[in-house]
């Protein structure tokens, strides 16, 4: 920058960045009487008393006319003075010690790693910025899981400070050398330490996944809300267990991380702390590089109800603010933007006096006899422990009904020096060199001789050094160690299929949809003696779309308050009711909302030691593709329950058209490993599926997720095949056979979801038109029969001298005689998974291609599922076989008229 262009930044500043307009009075006198009346009421009646006037005068004024601006913001300074801050209880020597040690082992840990084999990653700048919001809740504030293993606070770690957490673990004794040597390196001799917290790879250790940025914040808001739904509801005493959200400033991009936030505060979660590590850098540049992030978020969070408590300035800065009377620092402060912040971190402190303090003469005057070395050391809240102590203090004892954020401001690399500190690179620094680990070293007093510091080694006190003494006593007091996840949990009896038996019965001759039968069998579960309270049905906002509105008055719709008003429909039986005890998560049009109550319900058994059953009923459509990362997290941190994807299929929802079509949730369902993803066609199938899902997740303590799509397509089910249990679990069963006296040929006819019924037409075409017999199957899922075909596969392969395994499909399949036709209301990708276990010819029919709003039989012929596709797909392979000719195949689409002209769905 030249030397012209730095004079006049000062001077930009306020001009350009904040636009802040100097305010002339013309009544000075008239303004200080007005100022003495609120001192003296301050003095003599206190600040309640002053608030109430304050408010008086704002409604007045509002009455006549008066616009008065938003009040969101507070001035660039600590929202708690000095004055107010509490006595720091804890020992500052030891903890700046051990804070230390920590943070060395998190450096070493980072760059050992990638010093040994290049480009394994990992993050050293996020916990540097942010080890002093940690270690002061490590001491002081986050309770443990207690005697009963149940009863501690959720904490969502900022996913990219997880070698500080891991370094933290090495010092009281839970991980080892090794582990911190195979960071990132799982799959080495002894095991090794994820990237990120991840359950699903160290189910002892973490809780909840939380580096796919944004999706934290969003669970920890309703893990929060979903605890007070089982301190309302009964099941739990949750009053003293808190929701610790850590994140950071650009985090708060992503719109998951804000769009919840007027939930925390309309339904009063004040057991509910964000503390947001504001070092104003992201991973390119700075998060607000002209304008203040710290500003910007405390007005949304203002705005939406929340506590907030800003922490920008450390003890340093405190006696230069008492001495500013004039108020120019603190303008001076609310002046510069987070671009020349992140500039004044990494400039000598002459460059600060310049261009810093050098906007006003008073400011120079004010910091005279400070050297150049001590405007250089000036801290930033963030990394003052009693500034962040105070913080914390104040977010638990505050009781008034409202969530509370923390907005810390720190240095991101804090220590790291020239190596990044402050500095643009610093989130891709994943190493330092000899010189940067002495300066490390160093500045942090890690006793380390020169000799050895370049190899980075890890270093822990002995067990019998004050340090370790009071880590473990501070970790004992507060109810053991952070975090944490039991590998053992309770299980509950669920009810058996027996007991359930009814709704394996024919439906009498009436026309039903299998929503329509999975909302009688969900109505009942509620009811049931055994797991009735534990259910727990979530939907958002689509409640009367799925038949729900029956069980608003049956169970009730949770709500923290309570019913406030007369809903309109108070005189209909089927009215919107709220209650506290409310049963129902009808959770708005958010499908991340939603999903995420059902992921703080789904490890309720890990968290609170509570087996609870999620039941998530939405738009199939919206599942997978819309909220596919919050699945995946389910997936990651071991929740269980079951997704319902309602009103399913491409064509089986008819008038909706292209967006809400769903024609492929069970192909996306395919990558997440512990779903199990079903399409029933009938009332009996989705039966099985449930009770099969109630006891190898809550009796057999399985961790598994299971999704069942639902349809709207109304028409007769049949009672169930005897015998027919155990194929609609693993995925196929023959449903029925049609013979033909001296059949042509005979076809294998695979079907499922609505589109079995076009499969069961087709059959009765094949038979009267064309003199072919068939057999039916119901495939329930292509998913894990695909799986465990796969599996057999795989272990065959690997056991070449061993008598093969032969998967479930493959032995029902044996013998066979095909070709074989599939037909689903999903795209031919799902069906073509069984290409290899099929044993003869398979052709695959699906609904590729974008939706439209038609009838179901249009819609049906326009994707070419439909009785006659199949019929004419059956024909074809026969004819490829040389069982019928191609004149019979071109007769029948003639016959069946077919529109053999008409442009491929695919592209269409």
């Amino acid at each position: 920058m030249a030397d012209s262009d730095a004079k006049t930044i000062a001077q930009q500043e306020l001009n350009n960045a904040l636009g802040e307009r100097a305010v002339v009075d013309p009544d000075p006198s008239e303004t200080a009487e007005w100022l003495s009346s609120l001192q003296y009421v301050l003095q003599s009646k206190g600040p309640e008393r002053a608030r109430f006037l304050l408010d008086q005068l704002r409604d007045r004024a509002a009455t006549e006319g008066v616009q008065l601006p938003s009040e969101t913001e507070t001035p660039y300074v600590n929202t708690i003075p000095r004055k107010d801050q509490p006595a720091y209880p804890g020992n500052r020597d030891l903890e700046r010690r051990i804070k230390s040690i920590i943070r060395w082992n998190a450096m070493a840990m980072v760059t050992r790693g990638n010093k040994r084999s290049d480009g394994i990653g990992g993050h050293i700048s996020t916990f540097a910025s942010s080890a002093t919001l940690y270690e002061v809740a490590f001491n002081h504030f986050f309770r443990g899981r207690g005697e009963d293993g149940y009863s501690g606070d959720s904490v969502y770690f900022q996913g990219h400070a997880s070698p500080g957490m891991y370094s933290r673990a090495f010092f009281e004794g839970r991980l080892s050398e090794q582990d911190l040597e195979n960071f990132r390196r799982e799959l080495a001799d002894g095991g090794g330490l994820s990237s990120y917290p991840h359950p699903w790879l160290m189910p002892g250790f973490w809780e909840y996944p939380t580096v796919s940025m944004g999706l934290g914040p969003i669970m920890a808001i309703y893990q929060a809300r979903f605890n007070e739904y089982l301190r309302d509801r009964g099941l739990k005493d949750t009053s003293n267990q808190r929701v610790w959200a850590f994140l950071g400033d650009g985090e708060c991009d992503e719109p998951e991380t804000l769009g919840a936030i007027t939930l925390a505060s309309r339904e009063k979660l004040d057991n509910l702390i964000f503390v947001i590590n504001c070092n104003l850098q992201r991973l390119d540049g700075p998060v607000r590089g002209n304008g203040k992030i710290i500003q910007e978020l405390e007005s949304i969070f203002r705005g939406a109800g929340w506590n907030v408590i800003k922490v920008v300035w450390g003890d340093d800065w405190d006696e230069l603010l008492e001495r500013d009377t004039s108020g120019l620092l603190v303008r001076r402060m609310n002046e510069v933007v987070d671009g020349q912040f992140q500039k004044y971190t990494v400039m000598p402190g002459s460059y600060i006096r310049e261009h810093f303090f050098g906007k006003y003469p008073e400011l120079l005057e004010l910091v005279k006899n400070y050297s150049d070395e001590r405007l250089e050391k000036l801290r930033r809240g963030g990394h003052d422990p009693e500034k962040v102590y105070a913080a914390y203090h104040q977010a638990v004892n505050t009781k008034n009904g409202r969530p509370t954020v923390i907005l810390a401001k720190t240095i991101k690399g804090y220590g790291l020096g020239e190596a990044g500190e402050g500095k643009n690179v610093a989130h891709n620094q994943k190493k330092l060199n000899e010189a940067e680990l002495l300066e490390f070293r160093t500045r942090f007093g890690i006793p380390i001789s020169d000799d050895e510091v370049g190899n980075a080694p890890f270093y822990k006190p002995t067990e019998s050094s004050q340090e370790m003494k009071y880590l473990k006593q501070r970790r004992e007091a507060l109810g053991g160690y952070v975090p944490s996840r039991p590998t053992k949990h309770p299980t509950i009896e669920v009810p058996t299929l027996d007991d359930y038996r009814k709704f394996t019965q024919d439906s009498k001759g009436r026309a039903v949809s299998t929503t329509q039968a999975f909302v009688r069998l969900l109505t009942d579960l509620c009811n049931d003696k055994k797991i009735g309270k534990h259910i727990v049905p979530i939907v958002p906002d689509e409640s009367r779309t799925f038949g729900m509105e029956g069980m608003f008055k049956q169970i009730g719709i949770y709500a923290h308050a309570g019913q406030l008003y007369e809903p309109v429909d108070s005189a209909q039986v089927m009215y919107y009711k709220e209650a506290q005890d409310g049963q129902m998560l009808e959770e708005g049009i958010t499908e991340a909302g939603s999903m995420s109550s059902f992921n703080a319900a789904g490890t309720a058994y890990s968290l609170h030691g509570v087996n609870m059953i999620p039941f998530f009923v939405y738009y199939s459509m919206f599942g997978f593709q819309r909220i596919g990362d919050l699945i995946w997290a389910a997936a990651d941190m071991r929740a269980k329950g079951f997704l319902i994807g309602g009103t399913a299929g491409r064509t089986t929802l008819n008038g909706e058209g292209l967006q809400h079509q769903d024609g492929h949730s069970l192909l996306n369902a395919i990558a997440f490993p512990t779903v199990r993803a079903y399409d029933p066609a009938f009332a009996y199938e989705l039966t099985v599926i449930v009770m099969d899902g109630l006891k190898r997740m809550y009796q057999d303590g399985e961790d598994a997720i299971y999704y069942i799509t639902a349809e709207n397509d109304n028409y007769e089910h049949p009672a169930m095949p005897e015998g027919a249990e155990e194929g609609i679990i693993k995925g196929i069963y023959k449903l029925r056979s049609q013979e033909v006296d001296g059949a042509k040929a005979r076809v294998q006819l695979f079907g499922s979801g609505a589109i079995l019924n076009c499969t069961l037409n087709a059959q009765k075409l094949l038979a009267e038109k064309y003199g072919i017999a068939s057999d039916v199957w119901s495939v329930t899922s292509y998913t894990q029969l695909r799986r465990e075909a796969a599996d057999c596969q795989r272990w065959n392969m690997l056991h070449p001298t061993e008598t093969p395994r032969k998967s479930y499909l493959e032995q029902q399949l044996e013998g066979v005689e095909g070709p074989f036709i599939s037909a689903s209301d999903y795209v031919r990708a799902l069906g073509e998974q069984l290409t290899p276990f099929i044993p003869g010819d398979y052709y695959v029919l699906g609904t590729d291609g974008m939706g439209r709003s038609e009838t179901r039989e249009a819609l049906r012929r326009h994707f070419e599922v439909d009785a006659e596709s199949i019929t004419i797909a059956a024909l074809h392979r026969l004819s490829k076989a040389g069982v019928v000719t191609a004149e019979d195949v071109d007769q029948a689409i003639t016959d069946l008229d077919y529109d053999r002209e008409k442009p491929n769905p695919y592209f269409a």
